[in-house]
């Protein structure tokens, strides 16, 4: 029998439940289901933690019809869940109290995009490629790149980032407003699209990261970058670890405006040769881009070539093709399917932590030494430009000993990072799988947390159970 990690209970409101999917079968007929199939979907995780199933999955398809879907649940008392595809990583899109889900994935109209101020605006069930392939034709992309293709409103709920954080940042610096239903059903825009404010609390960046908890995101208002007129990339091979996190970290304090530098550890480049036939050496690797002009891009490669020669670096392999370096990094988004290969039966359970970069070789080789004296499985691969970095941690989920083992590795995972100021999650976000390590990485900012929770949404009926409990 497969073994589950616990989560926190959250008491179901029968007769809330009850009174409110009639109301929404009467509102909305076919769009709502029933089907445990359809309904499990959406509760699905792709991690250790237990599916629980809303009610009815509701498929909305306007910003005003999630105001109706809200107001009917908030009259009952009755959980609300989005949904946009479901890759998030940490339990999100569960229902432990059971509910609705609000499936917003046919919300997917690019409503404007606005060329000469470098943004659009978009619904929440649009995702990355649907977008940049609108904007190509255009010379703009959105740079964010978590590595599915998620929707953009899921990205914003989970503050996702990804591959080109180090140059462009995360979900944070590149949403200009929101549209969001909030716990009554009440509308709102968090901002307009000027490029800076003073004018009141920062609303957006309260809902950015909110994972749901405190509104419904139905719009999202995006800055878009200039295509680069030059992109060039490659990979280099290092003797260690410790060798490639010491050239990162030289990398970035020189001021070297990578676009991309990623970490891969030998045993994940193993899983990308027999996946993605790469047919790389078999040791710890860069995998790094570079934008810009003709020029700016020769002359970063140039710099941090020699950076990486003098942390031990071997020869850097180019890939100036589009093709191959698409090839490149499709292997370095398909690392969570490599590593089944590694170890055929078990599951990969992917977790991730982010620290200061001068912390970062420090945080990498004790992390090592972990996995080799708990003898698990936990392939290393990471966005290193900022300090983040993930394992997929290779799991027999039939044996309760083996979970118990890698569960208490990811507790010491996390604290670990916590310890050296770092945080227990860089993009996952906590959702039910990391809301254990928040009090000790905010203290008494929990409470605070817990407090706007209480003002915005005092019924608890928006994606409860996840970042925190409330009393």
């Amino acid at each position: 029998m497969t073994v589950q990690v616990a989560v926190e209970a959250v008491p179901r409101n029968e007769a809330g439940i009850g009174a409110a999917i009639p109301a929404l079968v009467a509102r909305f007929g076919e769009r709502v289901a029933l089907g445990e199939a359809l309904r499990r979907q959406h509760g699905a995780t792709t991690n250790w933690l237990a599916t629980q199933a809303p009610d009815a999955v509701v498929f909305a398809e306007s910003t005003a019809e999630v105001a109706e879907i809200v107001k009917l649940c908030a009259a009952s008392r009755v959980p609300v869940i989005p949904f946009g595809v479901g890759t998030s990583l940490e339990g999100h899109v569960n229902a432990p109290g059971g509910g609705v889900c609000i499936d917003l994935s046919r919300m997917n109209r690019i409503v404007a995009v606005h060329a000469e101020d470098l943004d659009c605006t978009v619904e929440a069930g649009v995702t990355r490629k649907q977008l940049n392939e609108y904007l190509r034709d255009q010379g703009l992309f959105f740079p964010i790149d978590p590595g599915a293709d998620a929707t953009l409103g899921g990205m914003a709920a989970t503050r996702a980032s990804g591959t080109n954080a180090v140059r462009y940042g995360t979900m944070r610096d590149n949403v200009v407003n929101l549209t969001a239903v909030m716990p009554d059903g009440t509308v709102i825009r968090t901002a307009r699209r000027a490029k800076k404010s003073s004018a009141g609390y920062d609303l957006t960046r309260l809902l950015i990261g909110s994972e749901g908890t405190l509104g419904v995101i139905t719009e999202v208002t995006l800055r878009l970058h200039g295509i680069p007129e030059a992109i060039a990339g490659g990979v280099c091979p290092f003797p260690t670890v410790e060798d490639a996190c010491n050239a990162t970290i030289l990398t970035i304090q020189t001021g070297i405006p990578i676009a991309r530098i990623e970490l891969l550890d030998a045993l994940q480049v193993k899983a990308c040769n027999m996946h993605s036939k790469l047919g790389l050496e078999e040791t710890p690797t860069l995998f790094v881009e570079f934008h810009g002009t003709e020029a700016s891009v020769a002359e970063q490669s140039e710099r941090f070539g020699e950076i990486a020669k003098e942390c031990g670096g071997g020869d850097f392999a180019w890939a100036t093709k589009p093709e191959d370096r698409s090839k490149l990094w499709q292997a370095r988004h398909d690392v969570y399917w490599s590593v089944l290969s590694l170890r055929p039966g078990a599951r990969p359970i992917a977790t991730d932590v982010c620290v200061p970069i001068s912390r970062l070789a420090e945080c990498v080789h004790e992390t090592r030494a972990d996995i080799e004296a708990t003898g698990l499985i936990a392939p290393i691969v990471g966005h290193v430009g900022d300090g983040n970095f993930h394992l997929s941690i290779l799991v027999d989920m039939e044996s309760a000993e083996e979970v118990e083992r890698a569960d208490a590795f990811v507790g010491r995972l996390n604290l670990r990072a916590i310890a050296m100021d770092g945080t227990c999650t860089g993009e996952h976000g906590v959702g039910q799988g990391k809301m254990k390590y928040l009090k000790v990485e905010h203290g008494p900012g929990l409470e605070v947390m817990k407090s706007i929770k209480r003002a915005i949404d005092p019924s608890n009926i928006m994606n409860p159970g996840k970042i925190f409990a409330l009393d």
